[in-house]
């Protein structure tokens, strides 16, 4: 089992992190930065669902390239991965997005250079409050162990932000 299956480390840090510093968004960039080096990712968002709009907004991002951070601000649900994850309400991951032709990626996800790539919706028991989205240089498949790390990271944030 590497580091990155193990979820307990992960939880306990994402948990800490949300609890000590109050609620809000500030401390959203400290908890992607964290989960990245984790899952040895290179690039990653935090989305809200926005329940008027119906769209996932962005609040927090790392590694995502200029020419796809506008693209990536407001997502609809039901689009991209990241829309899938949350339309579904469950984990949608591509082993390369360089190759895929699943449809599941947006065409404009190439531009990242990523490869491996997952996203997971962000569950406050029921309740979808968003989307959390990894992706990393080289073909990946996530395994059970890490989608599962993923999801109890994505439900602590959920709560967090509710």
């Amino acid at each position: 089992m590497t580091p990155a299956d193990q979820p307990e480390p992960i939880l306990r840090f994402v948990e800490q992190i949300l609890s000590s510093h109050g609620t809000g968004e500030a401390n959203l960039p400290t908890v992607l930065d964290r989960v990245l080096a984790h899952f040895g990712c290179v690039v990653g968002t935090i989305h809200r669902l926005n329940p008027s709009s119906g769209m996932l907004e962005l609040l927090a991002h790392r590694g995502v390239p200029k020419a796809v951070l506008d693209q990536v601000r407001a997502i609809p649900v039901g689009k991209g991965m990241a829309g899938l994850a949350a339309q579904r309400r469950q984990p949608v991951q591509v082993c390369n997005l360089q190759t895929d032709d699943s449809g599941v990626a947006k065409p404009g996800a190439k531009l990242t250079e990523m490869k491996g790539s997952i996203a997971v919706p962000m569950l406050d028991g029921q309740t979808l409050r968003g989307t959390l989205g990894l992706a990393r240089p080289e073909e990946h498949t996530f395994s059970e162990d890490q989608t599962r790390a993923l999801l109890g990271v994505a439900s602590l944030i959920a709560r967090h932000l509710a």
